[in-house]
């Protein structure tokens, strides 16, 4: 049999299952979904088991504890000075001092008193020290002086002048004071930190009684599944889902069992799967459909007691979700495209986790917002938009990261989450929404960037941030950055917009209450395939406009609203060559597409057609410069953003990446 013939029965088996296959059991609601799920899991905490204190770090405490002792365990000196009665310093002043005989005694920390502290004496005492009998306060050394020793009454004793009265438990730390003998230190469920170490290390505990980690077996699914730090091949992709899995387990108090990767074979599958079940939790990523091919489906609906209780869930990303439980256990096949999966472990699976780990509900915090652009839904089901906060002058802007639920930095990006109601077709710009936050960390960034990317500003942030500055860039294209700095929504706008009228950058754009700020040039021009003759040894002027009328020339065009579309758009006139609505979001994409043959041509910048081994004909040099508002130009973080672009050292790289700089 040829290869053509085992090509067309491939197609053909997947042209039938496709038209056989019912994708999803039953699409169900976010909340149905979660309610069938909890209905059968088993959500006690696991059981006790003791582990020494230097292993409790981030551990949950099974139990009570309560002390057994005092801390501190005696009245003790808080300074160092002279262990007292308080009656006897009253009326002390810097005129009228109090003079006391010293005993014959020394009370450093960790020795115990032996004389008696008369009417009339003191003993010295340092701080941690344990107060004599008969004391009741200690004085400050700062607040004594020692009599003249030349005094005749000074003869065959040592004297102490006492110049500030002090009352009864001055400067004393009494038995007990801190933790008391019976006292419930912690209760259970407290998650244990170094601060919960030292107080039970206070107590004299060496070991502790804990909530066992849950054990969650994780299992990557795939016959294009790569593990980090081996080849990559073409179609292929890394396994991040397996490693963002297990940290996430981690974080969680849960101890991962990584099964590594399963290839798209039933035997290998089954039994990987048969391993996981002896954990506490099973968690799949892909292969979630229920299509003839889908092998971790198909396994999965073989449980019982109950089984698969739910898959397919009206929600976006996440929809392909499936959730089985047996004998109490969580079975959870995960999307395979990382937002997707990680947005649904959040949602549904961690909750689940802390639960059995003996940790309390995740606090959530909601934030009002309003969206700065419109943004497409689709009707029939709650989409989840992950979105990144910046403050404007009208309050909060919630901006999308829109990078498709198969993006690996969408999730660890977001501030947060928006949902959209599954009748919306679209939130219309300036919509006032309420941001589900994701983690604790609230603390604004010092700086905030809004625009256009390229490596030479990656350069400049990286400084800034190896400095100790909290940046955060948005990268959402020249006329979105001019548009976030004109609402007063960022310090700096990355632009390279061109006049189509004058061909001027930048300037022409800018209103009375923005800045320039020349950033540095970079060159322009068409990518290409080396050795292509449709472009090779020709002016990028001449190549463009003959591929533009070429059927068969495939351009990749970069998205609406970035400079680099404005200057495509102006090559080509009113023509519209094949591919033209075809829009990257970034030079990298449209470099991609055209070494990987999926178009022949495109508009990028010289130094990524370098990194990818394309030709490249020359089409314009175009000033990628800085929007600044004027009410933020003397904040310390824009100066230091200033200062870096005029650093030698910064300009320097940008030199060695190909850019032109003042």
């Amino acid at each position: 049999m040829s290869n053509d013939d085992i090509r067309r029965g491939d197609i053909r088996r997947f042209v039938a299952q496709a038209a056989r296959q019912e994708q999803f059991l039953e699409v169900v609601g976010r909340d149905e979904a979660e309610a069938r799920f909890r209905r059968h899991l088993d959500l006690t905490p696991m059981a006790a088991e003791v582990v020494p204190l230097h292993a409790a770090l981030g551990r949950v405490l099974a139990e009570d504890v309560v002390a057994a002792v005092d801390v501190p365990g005696f009245d003790r000196s808080s300074v160092d000075g002279f262990a007292v009665r308080a009656a006897d310093t009253q009326g002390a002043g810097e005129d009228t001092p109090v003079v006391l005989r010293l005993n014959e005694e020394v009370l450093s920390a960790g020795r115990v008193p032996v004389l008696t502290v008369e009417p009339g004496t003191a003993t010295v005492i340092a701080t941690g020290g344990m107060l004599p009998r008969g004391a009741d306060a200690v004085v400050m050394v700062e607040h004594t002086d020692p009599r003249d020793e030349g005094a005749q009454e000074n003869i065959g004793a040592l004297l102490v002048e006492v110049r500030k009265a002090v009352v009864p438990g001055g400067f004393v730390a009494a038995a007990g004071s801190d933790i008391g003998r019976g006292e419930t230190v912690y209760h259970r469920g407290q998650p244990l930190t170094s601060r919960e170490i030292g107080v039970l290390a206070a107590i004299g505990r060496a070991e502790v009684p804990v909530v066992r980690r849950p054990r969650v077996a994780i299992l990557s699914t795939g016959d294009e599944i790569v593990a980090p730090g081996e080849p990559i091949r073409p179609g292929a992709v890394y396994d991040s889902n397996g490693a963002i899995l297990a940290a996430a387990v981690e974080e969680l108090g849960c101890e991962p069992v990584r099964l590594g990767i399963a290839r798209d074979e039933e035997e290998t599958l089954s039994r990987l799967f048969e391993q996981g079940l002896d954990c506490d939790a099973l968690l799949l990523s892909g292969g979630t459909s229920k299509g003839a091919g889908d092998l971790s489906y198909r396994i999965v609906s073989r449980l019982t007691d109950p089984g698969v209780v739910a898959h397919g869930v009206a929600l976006k990303p996440g929809k392909p979700l499936c959730l089985a439980v047996t004998k109490g256990k969580p079975v959870v096949i995960l999307p395979g495209f990382p937002t997707s999966a990680m947005f649904t472990f959040h949602e549904f699976v961690a909750p689940v986790l802390r639960a059995l780990a003996g940790l309390p509900p995740a606090a959530k915090e909601a934030v009002a917002a309003t969206v700065p652009m419109r943004l497409g839904s689709e009707r029939g089901r709650t989409e989840y938009v992950m979105v990144s906060l910046v403050r404007g002058a009208q309050g909060l802007a919630a901006y999308p990261l829109s990078k498709g639920s198969g993006a690996v930095t969408a999730f660890s990006a977001a501030d947060g989450f928006i949902a959209i109601d599954p009748q919306a077709e679209a939130l219309e710009a300036g919509t006032p929404v309420s941001v589900q936050r994701i983690g604790r960390d609230t603390s604004p960034a010092d700086l905030i960037v809004i625009g256009s990317h390229c490596v030479g500003l990656d350069v400049l942030l990286g400084r800034l941030i190896g400095e100790g500055l909290a940046v955060k860039a948005l990268n959402v294209g020249s006329m979105g950055g001019l548009a976030a700095a004109r609402r007063g929504e960022c310090d700096v706008a990355a632009i390279h917009l061109m006049d189509p009228k004058t061909g001027d950058y930048n300037r022409p754009f800018l209103t009375p209450a923005l800045d320039l700020v020349s950033g540095y040039r970079r060159l322009q021009g068409i990518v290409f395939r080396k050795g292509d003759g449709r472009f090779e040894g020709k002016t990028a002027e001449a190549a463009g406009l003959a591929a533009a009328r070429d059927p068969d020339c495939i351009l990749v065009n970069r998205n609406a609203g970035s400079g680099t579309r404005i200057l495509t758009d102006r090559l080509l006139g009113d023509v519209r060559p094949t591919g033209y609505w075809s829009q990257a979001k970034s030079h990298n994409a449209v470099a991609v597409a055209v070494a990987q043959g999926r178009a022949d041509w495109g508009v990028a910048i010289e130094s990524v057609a370098t990194l990818y081994g394309l030709g490249f004909l020359p089409l314009q040099e175009e000033h990628y410069d800085f929007v600044i508002p004027k009410d933020r130009h003397d904040r310390p973080a824009v100066q230091r953003f200033l200062a870096a672009l005029e650093d030698e050292g910064v300009r320097e790289r940008l030199r060695g990446l190909g850019f032109m700089v003042g």
